[in-house]
């Protein structure tokens, strides 16, 4: 006895039997209607996905009295409707055996779920390290600075770089995405990126004067809190080559206040400049 698959008429699953069920009535797993076995495909290599019958239960009679023979007219128009529905079920089915045919196999039989829009994951937001004393020193020397994003303390408050900018002179590095209320700038004098791009800045704590550094936080009332220094402090600042509107470098600032503030990373400036102002009508 071979084995042949067959189609459910109502839902399109596919079943399997052999040829010695053929005619017999079985229940689809998926819709669960009763479904008459079709025979068996004349040939084993056969292409097509035989199409079941749906079994059309008989309802009983409440009267033994016959009923009246309909008119003949009626009876084409039923006929014609019968054939109707056989011909718009035959194609329903046709229809959802193409469609599972055409799925890869770990697809088919699967629910139908409707079209919905893929949200992109959430890129995860960036924490700071711990600080370490150990990385706040007023002679950094030649220690290497690690490959990491710029991470450091400010003011006893953990600090971690999200955005960096270079604009008008001024190296900005920043946590927070609105005003800038915790981080560090470093002003230049209005320096271009491309005067600093491949360059290498030593500064040490004897230094007369220096590029000025602003320090940025929020004190426990929540209110911003500045300071400023031009001298005392101890940085290494390496920069990249400028390259597509990008500056990047490699910082190690320490500044010489009570809560031994530092920051100590890599990071890659924005330095698109900003567009000119409109002029004043």
């Amino acid at each position: 006895m071979s084995e042949f698959k067959y189609a459910c008429p109502v839902c399109g699953q596919h079943m399997r039997c052999d040829s010695s069920q053929a005619g017999t009535v079985m229940d689809c797993p998926t819709c669960f209607q009763k479904i008459t076995a079709p025979q068996a495909p004349a040939s084993a290599d056969q292409k097509f996905i035989l199409t079941g019958s749906k079994v059309v239960e008989k309802k009983a009679t409440v009267s033994n009295v016959a009923a009246p023979a309909p008119p003949a007219a009626d009876n084409k128009f039923l006929l014609a409707a019968a054939v109707v529905v056989v011909l718009v079920l035959s194609a329903g089915a046709a229809l959802v055996i193409h469609k599972n045919n055409s799925k890869p196999e770990w697809a088919k039989n699967q629910p139908v779920v409707a079209n919905q829009a893929v949200k992109a994951p959430a890129k995860p937001a960036l924490v700071a390290p711990p600080a370490n004393d150990t990385n706040w020193l007023l002679a950094l020397g030649t220690n290497a600075i690690p490959d990491t994003p710029v991470a450091g303390r400010i003011h006893a408050q953990d600090f971690i770089a999200e955005r960096v900018s270079f604009q008008n002179g001024l190296l900005t590095l920043r946590q927070g995405r609105g005003q800038f209320e915790f981080g560090v700038q470093v002003n230049f004098g209005g320096a271009q990126p491309e005067a600093l791009s491949g360059k290498a800045i030593n500064v040490m704590t004897n230094a007369d004067k220096a590029a000025k550094v602003t320090l940025r936080w929020k004190d426990a009332g929540g209110t911003v809190q500045k300071e400023n220094y031009d001298d005392r402090y101890a940085m290494r600042l390496e920069f990249g080559e400028l390259a597509n509107n990008r500056l990047p470098g490699k910082i190690w600032l320490c500044t010489p206040d009570n809560e031994r503030s530092y920051l100590l990373g890599t990071f890659n400036a924005d330095a698109r400049k900003p567009k000119p102002k409109a002029p004043k009508k």
